[in-house]
Formats: C-alpha cells, sequence, structure tokens
C-alpha cells in the first residue's frame, strides 16, 4: 500500500460519522477499499457496501482482499437468498456486497436489525443525488441509529463538478461533514510518486499525409455542423467551436442542453447531434485501427446514415472518403498489363487486374492478357505505430542480450520478470497489433482487404465460381459485365458516375479473383484444414526445411495474448484469479517473428515476451503480470496514474515506459486535455470546499426539511390553540403500496420525504395503491412511448380497470425537461397511428373510467398522491396482494367486470389459438357463449376475427380431432 492511501485511511478514521473521498483517477481506489476493509473488526457490526452498476470495481476489491488476505471473504447478498439466509448475513459482522433495491426493501420491511450494522459504504458518490435510493437508504438508516458511518468514494472528479453545487448537494443527502480531496498534484500524492519514478520514453509518430488530410477534413466537417446547428436557435454554442471544444464530448455537451426539448426538436437538430458522436468516433478510429477496417467502417456510414446524415452532405466530407481510399487501393488506366502481374513499390506490394472483354470465369481464374482496362492498384498503407512497435521490441530484446552478466546484473535480473506489457484501447486493437508482431503488417492488411472484397461482393450476392445455375438475365444495377470492365471516354456529365461504376467494377473483379482462390484449396486433408480454422489463419505459402509451420522458428521467443476461453492464468505466470469479474484467460504461445520477407522487412529478429492487454477490460494487469517493460499503445490518462502508483509500490523495481503518440494528432490533446480537465475539476472543489457551509446537525439528526419529524415538530408549534384548548388532532399516517419494481426510480424516495409510509410488496395490478379504490400505473415519458408501441399499457390499463373503481395512469415528465410532448408544429388535426396523441386518446374512448394525470416532476407526483389520498381510506396490505391472483379454487376476488362478464371464458377465449387483444371483443359481441363459438362457420367467423388466417387458424384447432392410442 502505497503511503498516501495511509493518510486517507487515517483522516476517515478520525472522524466517526463518515466522509467523503474523491480521488484522482488511477491512484488504486480498488486498494484504497481493500485496505480499509481489511480494519474492519466483525465485533463492531456487519458492514455493506452498495455494489456500483460497474462489476470492475468490485472484482477488483476482491482481487487485492484475495492477494493480501486470503481467508478474507465478502460475501454477496442478491435477491436469490431467501429472508432468513439474508438476516443471518446482517447480523454475522461479516462485509457483504449487496445492492440498493434490495437493502431499501429488506430496510422499508423491517428485516435489517440496525443495532448490528456498523456502516455503509457507496462506491459510485459520483452517480448519487438527493432522490437516488443510497440517499433513501442512508435518510432510513440515520433515522434508526445515529452512530451508523457512511463513507462515500469517487474516483470521477470532473463528474462531482457537473451542476450546482452537487458535491454540497450530495453531502446533504448522505448527511456527511467531512470532504476529503486527493488530487494528483496534492503534496503526498505528489511526493511519493515523483520519489521514484518510472524511466519513460516518450515516442513522437508522425502521422502518413492521407491521415493528416483525413483528420483535417472532419475538423471542417465538424465546424460545419456546429455552424447548422447556431441556426435552429434551440441551443447556446458559442463557446462549442472546433478550436475550442474539439476534444470535448461534443454529443454530450450539446445533449445536455438540449435534453430539456429534445423531445419537441425536428429531425435535423436531433440529426445533428448524432453526427457530431460520429465525427468523434471517426476521430478515434483514425489513430485506432488500421486503413483497411477505417475504409469498411465509413463504408458502412455511407450506407447507413446517407439518406439522414447532415455531414455527409458537407463541403469537406468527400476528402474524408477520397483519402481513406487512397490509403487501401488506387485505380488507373493502363494497357498491356497481364492480371497476375504484380508490382512492388517502395511503399506497398500493388496487385494489378485488368478486365476488358473476357468472361467472369475467366477474370477470376486469372487468364485475362488483352489490353485496355482499368488498373486496381493495392496501396495498403501500414498504420506508421505498427513499425514504430516493432523496431521499440528489437531495441528492448538487443539491449537484454548485450546486458553483461555482472553481479549488480544478477541481482537486477532477480526483479526484472522479463515481461513486456503492451496497453491498447480495446481487444481489437490488442488482436490486431499481436497479429502484425507475428507475421507481419502486410500480411494482416492483406487479409483484411481480402475480407473486405469478399465482404463487396458478398452484398452483390455473387455465387462462387464452382456453384454452377442455370442462366438468367444479369440484373440491373449489379455492375459486372461478364467480369469485363470497359474503359469508355467518359462525358463532361457523366464522368463522376463512370469512374464510381468501374471502380466498384474492379472491386468486384478482384473479389471474384480472391474467391476463386480460395476453392482452388478446397481439397485440402481435413487435419489441415482443422488446423487452420482453430488458429484463424488462411493457407502457409509454403512449408519451412525443417517440417514446422512456416509460421515458427526455432528458439524463438514467446508472444503471449489474451484468449477468453479459461478463467486462470496459466503459462509463465499464475497469479490469483479475479472473483466477479471476466479474467484474461489462459496466455495463448504465439512465435513471435516469421522468417517470411514479405511480412517482416529486413528479415526476423528476436523480440521478448509480451502480453497484449486492452484497457477497456479495467483490471489489475500490472500487479498481476508484474511487468518490466511497458509500452503505451494508446495512451490513456488512467492508466499512466496506475503505472506510477505500481512503481511507487516496488520501488526496488526498474520499470521502463513507452508512449507512443501520433504527432500533431487528437490523439495527444485529448489526452493533455483530459489532465486539464481533472485538474480543473479539483481546483473547482477546492474552492467549493472553502466557502462549503455544512449544517451543524448534518450527522442524522435533522431529516431534511422535508421529514416527518420537522413537519410534526413545526405543526404543533404553529397549531391553533382555540380548537380543543390546543390540542392537536393527531394526523393519521398516510401509507403507499408500492411493487417492488419501482424501487428502480426516485419516486418512493420522494414520497417518503413527504411522510409516508412506503409499503413495498410485489403486486400483480399497477404500480402504486393509494387506496381500496385508486390504483396508479406510473409511466415516464419513454417508457410511455414503449409500451404503446409493445402494446403492454393496453394490458396494465385493462387489468386496473377490472379490479378497481378508480384506475389512474400517471404521465410523469422529467423536471429538467420540457412540460409537453411534443412541440406544437408536430401536432396534427388527423389522426394516424404512429401519433402518441392519437393512442391516448383511443386508449382514453375504449376506457372510459380511466384517469389520466399529467406530473412534471417527482416532487409534483408526491403533492398528487397526498391530494388523492385526503379523503381516502389506507389501503390493505393482504388484500392489495391478493388482487389479480386467482385463489386455489380458480375464483378471482374483487373483479369488477366480472359483474357483466364471464370471465372465467373470457380468459379461456383469449388463450384460443388466432385471438388475440384486437379481436376478441367483437367475437364477445357477436356470439353469446363458447358454445356458439364452437358452431360458427368460417365465413362468420373470418368476418368478427378481422382476417381468414385468424378464422382458419381457430377453426382447425376446433375440429382437430383427439388422438387416440391404440
Amino acid at each position: 500500500m502505497v503511503r498516501f492511501h495511509e493518510h486517507v485511511i487515517t483522516e476517515l478514521l478520525d472522524e466517526p460519522s463518515g466522509g467523503l473521498v474523491i480521488l484522482s483517477s488511477g491512484l488504486s481506489l480498488s486498494k484504497l477499499i481493500s485496505s480499509l476493509l481489511l480494519l474492519h473488526d466483525p465485533s463492531q457490526g456487519s458492514l455493506l457496501i452498495l455494489s456500483p452498476s460497474s462489476q470492475s470495481l468490485k472484482s477488483q476489491i476482491s482481487h487485492h482482499l484475495q492477494s493480501s488476505d486470503g481467508s478474507h471473504e465478502i460475501a454477496e447478498i442478491t435477491a436469490e437468498l431467501p429472508a432468513h439466509h439474508r438476516l443471518s448475513l446482517y447480523s454475522s459482522g461479516q462485509t457483504c456486497f449487496i445492492t440498493a433495491r434490495i437493502l431499501i426493501v429488506d430496510l422499508l420491511t423491517n428485516k435489517i436489525p440496525i443495532s448490528s450494522l456498523a456502516g455503509l459504504i457507496l462506491l459510485n458518490a459520483h452517480s448519487l443525488s438527493e432522490t437516488s435510493t443510497e440517499a433513501f437508504i442512508v435518510r432510513i438508516v440515520k433515522s434508526m441509529s445515529r452512530s451508523v458511518y457512511v463513507r462515500a468514494f469517487t474516483d470521477r472528479p470532473h463528474a462531482m463538478v457537473a451542476g450546482f453545487a452537487k458535491t454540497e448537494r450530495i453531502m446533504k443527502a448522505l448527511y456527511i461533514r467531512k470532504l476529503h480531496l486527493w488530487p494528483r498534484f496534492q503534496v503526498y500524492v505528489s511526493e511519493e510518486l515523483e520519489r521514484n519514478p518510472p524511466e519513460v520514453v516518450d515516442v513522437r509518430v508522425p502521422m502518413s499525409k492521407y491521415m493528416v488530410g483525413i483528420q483535417k477534413a472532419i475538423v471542417e466537417v465538424m465546424d460545419a455542423c456546429l455552424k447548422e446547428m447556431r441556426k435552429t436557435n434551440k441551443v447556446d454554442v458559442e463557446d462549442l467551436t472546433v478550436e475550442n471544444g474539439l476534444f470535448k464530448s461534443f454529443d454530450e455537451i450539446v445533449r445536455r442542453q438540449l435534453d430539456p426539448i429534445w423531445h419537441t426538436l425536428g429531425k435535423k437538430t436531433k440529426q445533428l447531434v448524432s453526427d457530431l458522436k460520429t465525427l468523434r468516433k471517426l476521430l478515434d478510429y483514425l489513430v485506432r485501427y488500421d486503413a483497411v477496417s477505417y475504409l469498411k467502417y465509413l463504408d458502412t456510414l455511407r450506407v447507413s446514415e446517407s439518406f439522414r446524415s447532415v455531414w455527409i452532405f458537407a463541403e469537406s466530407s468527400y476528402k474524408i472518403f477520397d483519402y481513406a481510399k487512397k490509403r487501401v487501393y488506387r485505380l488507373a488506366i493502363s494497357n498491356h498489363i497481364n492480371l497476375k502481374e504484380q508490382t512492388n513499390t517502395s511503399t506497398a506490394k500493388r496487385r494489378k487486374l485488368r478486365m476488358d472483354g473476357h468472361s467472369k470465369e475467366e477474370v477470376a481464374n486469372g487468364t485475362s492478357s488483352l489490353s485496355g482496362g482499368v488498373v486496381l492498384e493495392e496501396v495498403l498503407e501500414e498504420a506508421p505505430k505498427w513499425k514504430v512497435l516493432r523496431e521499440i521490441l528489437e531495441e528492448i530484446e538487443e539491449g537484454r542480450t548485450k546486458q553483461p552478466l555482472a553481479e549488480d546484473a544478477v541481482e537486477s535480473n532477480k526483479l526484472d520478470s522479463g515481461i513486456v506489457l503492451v496497453a491498447c484501447k480495446d481487444e481489437r486493437s490488442c488482436m490486431q497489433v499481436e497479429d502484425c508482431i507475428t507475421n507481419g503488417s502486410l500480411k494482416v492488411l492483406r487479409e483484411e482487404w481480402q475480407n473486405y472484397l469478399l465482404s463487396k461482393m458478398d452484398l452483390r450476392g455473387f455465387q462462387t465460381p464452382q456453384k454452377k445455375k442455370p442462366k438468367q438475365k444479369e440484373p440491373r444495377g449489379i455492375g459486372l459485365l461478364d467480369g469485363v470492365v470497359p474503359v469508355k471516354p467518359a462525358q463532361s456529365a457523366e464522368s463522376a458516375s463512370s469512374i464510381n461504376k468501374q471502380e466498384h467494377e474492379a472491386l468486384l473483379a478482384a473479389a471474384l479473383q480472391i474467391r476463386s482462390k480460395a476453392h482452388i484449396t478446397d481439397e485440402i486433408p481435413p487435419q489441415v484444414e482443422n488446423d487452420r480454422k482453430r488458429k484463424g489463419k488462411g493457407p502457409k505459402k509454403k512449408a519451412p526445411a525443417n517440417g514446422q509451420t512456416s509460421g515458427s522458428k526455432i528458439n524463438e521467443p514467446e508472444t503471449l495474448i489474451v484468449d477468453k476461453t479459461n478463467s486462470e492464468l496459466t503459462g509463465f505466470h499464475q497469479p490469483g484469479k479475479l472473483r466477479g469479474a471476466p479474467m484474461p484467460g489462459a496466455l495463448r504461445k504465439h512465435n513471435g517473428d516469421h522468417d517470411d520477407p514479405e511480412g517482416l522487412e529486413g528479415g526476423a529478429k528476436k523480440i521478448p515476451p509480451l502480453y497484449f492487454y486492452a484497457l477497456e477490460r479495467n483490471e489489475p494487469i500490472l500487479d498481476m503480470l508484474k511487468p518490466s517493460v511497458i509500452i503505451v499503445y494508446h495512451p490513456d490518462m488512467t492508466f499512466v496514474r496506475e503505472i506510477e502508483v505500481f512503481q511507487a509500490e516496488n520501488p526496488s523495481k526498474r520499470v521502463k515506459v513507452y508512449f507512443l503518440f501520433y504527432e500533431a494528432s487528437t490523439e495527444v490533446q485529448k489526452f493533455e486535455a483530459s489532465i486539464r480537465k481533472e485538474n480543473g475539476a479539483f481546483e473547482s472543489l477546492i474552492r467549493q470546499k472553502s466557502m462549503m457551509m455544512i449544517p451543524v446537525d448534518q450527522n442524522g439528526s435533522c431529516l431534511g426539511p422535508n421529514s416527518s419529524t420537522e413537519l410534526e415538530a413545526s405543526s404543533s408549534q404553529n397549531s391553533i390553540t382555540r380548537k380543543a384548548g390546543g390540542r392537536k388532532v393527531a394526523d393519521k399516517e398516510m401509507q403507499v403500496i408500492v411493487d417492488m419494481r419501482e424501487f428502480m426510480s426516485s419516486l418512493p424516495n420522494v414520497l417518503h420525504q413527504k411522510g409516508m409510509r412506503i409499503i413495498p410488496v410485489t403486486l400483480e395490478v399497477g404500480d402504486y395503491i393509494l387506496s381500496p379504490q385508486i390504483c396508479v400505473e406510473r409511466k415516464s415519458i419513454s417508457d410511455l412511448f414503449m409500451s404503446f408501441t409493445s402494446g403492454r399499457l393496453y394490458n396494465q390499463v385493462d387489468m386496473m380497470v377490472r379490479y378497481y373503481r378508480i384506475p389512474v395512469l400517471l404521465i410523469e415528465f422529467s423536471q429538467d425537461k420540457s412540460f409537453s410532448f411534443q412541440s406544437v408544429t408536430d401536432i396534427g388535426d388527423d389522426v394516424t397511428p404512429n401519433s402518441v396523441i392519437s393512442k391516448l386518446s383511443l386508449l382514453a374512448l375504449h376506457f372510459p373510467r380511466l384517469r389520466i394525470i399529467w406530473s412534471r416532476s417527482l416532487h409534483a407526483t408526491a403533492e398528487i398522491f397526498a391530494t388523492l389520498k385526503a379523503n381516502q381510506d389506507e389501503p390493505g396490505l393482504d388484500k392489495a396482494v391478493r388482487v389479480g391472483v386467482p385463489s386455489e379454487e380458480g375464483i378471482v376476488e374483487s373483479d369488477v367486470r366480472a359483474e357483466n362478464y364471464n370471465t372465467s371464458a373470457v380468459e379461456f377465449l383469449r388463450r384460443l389459438p388466432g385471438v388475440n387483444d384486437s379481436n376478441y371483443r367483437s367475437i364477445m359481441d357477436g356470439c353469446k357463449s363458447l358454445a356458439e363459438l364452437a358452431l360458427l362457420p368460417a365465413e362468420k367467423l373470418a368476418e368478427l376475427m378481422g382476417g381468414q388466417k385468424a378464422a382458419r387458424t381457430l377453426r382447425d384447432f376446433l375440429d382437430a380431432k383427439y388422438p387416440t392410442l391404440l
């Protein structure tokens, strides 16, 4: 454990009521929490850790506890555990993971002995608010016992400054008085991390000219999209210029401003927000993926967004597509070029395809040799980082072989694991970079290029040459006419379309040639085919003389990558298993070098053992592998801090770090902007802390301004003395029966703040039971639209009308959004099937007793509930639970609809084949009983059921004979 963690723990232990800790990203929050858990004594009581939405932090805590103290187990309380098992865990004094939903239900049903509870630990303080379930839990716990401490943690400081006084409001909601700020520039942190820093080599890799052109074009297109957004007058984008905010999350910032009126915006404005997100992805993928994959992604965008996207029609967008193609291939006019002829250039090997006056089979078989055609030249631009990475690895291995074996060198070798860790952004990058190291970049690009061409042909529906089909008329629009791409003098008006057509036909012809070559290798032995499929590689060009596969050499170092098939690490290193998280699997052994001069320039050289790690996995890989050299292929601020902490924890180990940046790219500026953003967030938090006003009684004795305790005190002081000699009539306690699933929302928390008693149960009908007569089905705006689409709302209202006298549909808006469904201009005069207003009108017409209530926010809903309950009796728990649930005799109690209908017969009718929600009422109107239905002719059934297909399905079911056993 690093020393500044000890300072944090000391400050927390000095405050018995708890505290809020905000840590810089990457400073090992999981180690800090695990060290704190090791100090917990079971005699103090049980310690409950509210599980965050992300499982990575939870799994890291478990891993650190296992590595430091193998006997320390953390139990997990889930919904599958019976109530008596959960009660025993609450009373055991153990440390337990638990979700907020289970904990709040057990608190409200008095299934937790508060006296045996020592404290609560919240791992996601940045996502909390006054209305969150965690705040609800803390308020109930503090009202029962003030001795229970609450400790909240977060390592996302930028999220703690989003909004007005967010940190202060969270502390008030959690009844916390102490705020602990630990930025990277804090004295204890900076001194320890800089005392023995790792050796850092900053490698700036220049981008190719086409990459620079693509980046510049994307920036210009983003600027054009922002100018379009300014014309809408819906959002203030004066500060959102490309120069000032290019590397911030444009789509998130703009979406946050538009969120209150999002559902009232036009299609163009919404599309512009989506386009900004797409352009940010294009900038990110430019420096992350290879040229062929980037082109394939652009082709996908062209197909999926060409009709509705705005950015594609910007002036500079054509440069993005044009430069992306030039990184992969070129088209040229050539004469007397044989199809099989290939030429080498300084950048890449180019295959030249001629297609002129020959059949598709001739082109596929590579027999075309006449003149006058289109030449497809393979460029296959290599990612500049690939070559630099290979050179770094060779330099590392060369330095190790030249190191003298002196006594001090032998001692240092004991601490040197010899492992080189390459950290990439995602799993795909890891696999591709490993493939480049193993097989060479040119071979990897050719495989991607072949897959790209074959996908082009699959989209056009071409069959393989071996499959013979009867001759049919060639459909129009295919583009490839018997494998011929004639070169015509393009007219001025048709030049662009002619070039595009020739380019497309050349790509299809190249794909046909690759497909035909693949079918030549179909007659290979089954064992060889199985080996090839298992390795995921194509057939090798030649077999070496020593009998090994073409990718192998004797006495070569091994390259180790992640294989997700197993759950433990094997090979040269066997660390502990991470509990509760997907672990890097068994390390597959691969040969790091090839003797193929086509794949690796300059021949094969030795490279050290490698381990490729995807940063998105978010696992404690440094503690598991303890590498000696770390190559940060995709820079990330959090991972950089983890390296610093790892070096501080292992001062005797010499760690060397290589940072690979694309020079003058968005990659560098994003990395620097993330550091500035975090420092700015901490500076803002420091200013807030200096001016923060914490109430003296913010330790649980005061339960907030809306609590029932304070309401009672104020009303007793202000009671009218002329009534009954100053005595105040005791108010009855309002109670609301709430469905378990509703605890995913914040409304139960707000209702509890209003002084209502919340009773959580599982309800078959409705979400909230306010009285024996009133049942409420609550719908947010998004849920309302989805329920109309799926038809679920109709069934829910049908059940409420059936069992309750006053069924209520509550449509609840968010407080920070506009209190309207859609803009006035979008509301039409006619009834349309897709209009939500039309659907609501039909729902109200079909259920006349249904009451529809509109609520502006959660607090407005609480006021509405209190008004509805004013003159009503309190609901009964037993009766509410039995509603809609048939008894052992099959009788359903309180069925209002049973007065007019035989509900058992209706339920039986709705289960018959061909009967659905849209036609069963017309069947009920057309016949009086099931017996009459069974005798109706098919024509009458078709008339009642609205179609011949449904009538035939029902008639076949009714007329089917019962099978008998002979």
